[in-house]
């Protein structure tokens, strides 16, 4: 018996019907975050000197053309990732620091909070410890870092802190001169880990639970209030 062969109606497929194997092409948004997401690797992996456009492209599965549609040069892309990632961070910091009715000692506890959580161990420990490296060589970087990053985060804990040492909240006025001492056990962690750690480890949620005890000038019995 001879099979029943498909007549032309039914074995061309139908006119403006997508075929199965169509992928969806992606939006601007996703390929922008695809690219962020694959300079991240590149500059972590090879430092901005060596960081090439076309290993981000390539990695971000895109031509090296649409890569230039969206960043003209690398240093418009290294600031574009910096802007990206640290950026919520800096929302949290000052939604924290807007409400004026805490205690000093919370709100600086809660940005602690936010650097252990948000920081170490996550992309932007990457970035931080890139920026460490690179800075010296290419000032430009480290000028873009302190502008949009360090002098917003300095001024803030300088307002807190001058906020609690004049209401009696904290013992010394030193952070309210020097708010780079807050961050100080922030960029420990980031360099001994990126140093040291793999044959010295550091207990970081410990060692910023000592620098909350100096900073506020808390007993061992005190912390746990």
């Amino acid at each position: 018996m001879m099979p029943k062969l498909a007549t032309k109606e039914q074995a061309a497929p139908k006119r403006g019907a997508p075929e199965l194997n169509e992928r969806r092409r992606p939006s601007q948004d996703e390929r922008r975050a695809a690219i962020l997401a694959a300079a991240l690797d590149v500059f972590a992996e090879n430092g901005f000197a060596a960081a090439r456009l076309d290993d981000v492209a390539q990695k971000a599965g895109v031509a090296k053309g649409t890569l230039y549609l969206y960043f003209p040069d690398k240093e418009a892309l290294f600031e574009a990732l910096l802007q990206g990632l640290v950026s919520p961070v800096l929302e949290q910091i000052q939604a924290l620091s807007a409400d004026q009715t805490l205690p000093s000692s919370t709100v600086l506890g809660g940005i602690l909070t936010v650097f252990q959580t948000e920081i170490i161990g996550t992309s932007r420990e990457r970035l931080l410890r890139l920026i460490i490296a690179e800075g010296p060589r290419f000032p430009k970087i480290a000028e873009f870092y302190h502008r949009e990053v360090i002098s917003k985060g300095r001024e803030i804990i300088r307002a807190i802190a001058s906020r609690g040492y004049e209401r009696g909240e904290l013992p010394s006025d030193a952070m309210a001169r020097f708010p780079q001492l807050f961050f100080a056990p922030l960029l420990t962690a980031v360099v001994w880990r990126s140093l040291f750690s793999r044959f010295d480890p550091l207990d970081v949620n410990a060692m910023i639970e000592c620098h909350r005890k100096l900073m506020l000038g808390l007993k061992d019995e005190e912390t746990s209030k």
